[in-house]
């Protein structure tokens, strides 16, 4: 048994990291990639998020970034050193078991695309809700190119207050240089972004956090009840438009299960306002009448209307994924066009 090395962890997962971007950047749009790039740039060198960057230093980070990627592209991810003797990269609740008791946090799993992530962060807290740990990082020490906000893994919620805080951030500019999105000004409008951006940013990043940590309490509880066969039937339509579908279909289901009923029960507009802000996609084009119900809660607010179209919605989507999964046992590969038959948007119009 050896003592515990924080920085010899720290770069094994910062390789792992370098190893999944490698693989993995391609698979973005051009217009993704290089917004995620500017940002990673900007958290490897602790900029300000109101503060410019320097273009032409980000184009030359870039450049190296991408020969250092070159070198890694076939490269085997290297295992995490414990105290304890060395650990796989995914076997998260090992590694958690050394790391938790000295104050940090990580995660190895698959996301979308079934591109690897792995972050490495300060523990802030934990607790357990509804037979889930939940685990909440504050400043990260690793991470990789795309940050998801939260992540759901072996019954434990991951939620990262610093890639949160940065997600809030890109939509608020977003939001700025852009003003269509309605909802979004109703949302900015409870924070004082125009005099004290980076307190207003705080207050969002705590007001949204509980919504992170509902959404992903829908996308667990919702994993539980169709398990994996839900995985074989992404496999069969990946990168196709029947995938989005099916995803849209259950984060609708995760939306009326966990989402939704979370928000109304808090009562706080600010985050109503955000969530419907950030409905857009095949999500709205499947549900209208969820935006709908929005429309008429703007003009009283009453939240029995969103409250009643969730478990609508509820019904409706948890029938529509438990589908799905019969039309995959039954059709296989084929299902792919099935869905897409039964479920495009576009082709109902």
């Amino acid at each position: 048994m050896t003592d515990f090395d924080l920085d010899t962890i720290v770069g094994a997962v910062r390789q792992n990291c370098h190893i999944s971007d490698a693989q993995h950047a391609g698979d973005l749009t051009m217009c993704t990639f290089l917004l995620k790039m500017r940002e990673l740039y900007r958290w490897e060198n602790a900029i300000p998020l109101t503060r410019e960057m320097p273009r032409s230093e980000v184009g030359d980070w870039m450049n190296e970034r991408g020969l250092l990627w070159d070198d890694l592209e076939d490269a085997p991810y290297v295992p995490v050193p414990l105290s304890a003797g060395a650990a796989d990269p995914f076997e998260s609740s090992r590694i958690n078991g050394e790391l938790l008791s000295q104050g940090y946090v990580y995660s190895g799993g698959y996301g979308r695309r079934c591109k690897p992530h792995f972050f490495l962060g300060e523990l802030v807290r934990r607790e357990r809700r509804d037979g889930f740990d939940i685990y909440v990082s504050g400043r990260e020490l690793a991470r990789d190119l795309e940050a998801p906000p939260g992540m759901y893994l072996d019954r434990t919620l991951f939620i990262r207050a610093e890639a949160l805080r940065r997600w809030l951030w890109e939509k608020y500019e977003e939001w700025h240089w852009n003003r269509k999105n309605e909802a979004m000004g109703r949302a900015v409008a409870a924070y004082p972004f125009a005099e004290a951006p980076e307190a207003a940013l705080d207050a969002m990043t705590a007001t949204e956090m509980e919504s992170v940590i509902l959404h992903e309490l829908g996308e667990a509880r919702v994993g539980e009840a169709l398990g994996e066969a839900w995985d074989d039937l992404l496999v069969a339509t990946m990168r196709s438009r029947a995938e989005i579908m099916a995803r849209a279909v259950r984060d609708l289901y995760a939306d009326c299960l966990s989402s939704l009923p979370g928000l109304v029960e808090r009562g706080d507009p600010a985050a109503i306002h955000f969530f419907f802000a950030n409905f857009v996609g095949m999500r709205r084009a499947l549900a209208p009448e969820l935006a709908e119900a929005y429309g008429i809660w703007l003009q009283g607010p009453t939240p029995a209307v969103i409250e009643d179209a969730a478990a609508a919605g509820l019904a409706r989507w948890r029938v529509m994924a438990a589908d799905l999964l019969a039309m995959h046992a039954s059709l296989g590969d084929a299902v792919t066009a099935e869905i897409e038959a039964r479920l495009d948007p576009v082709r109902k119009c």
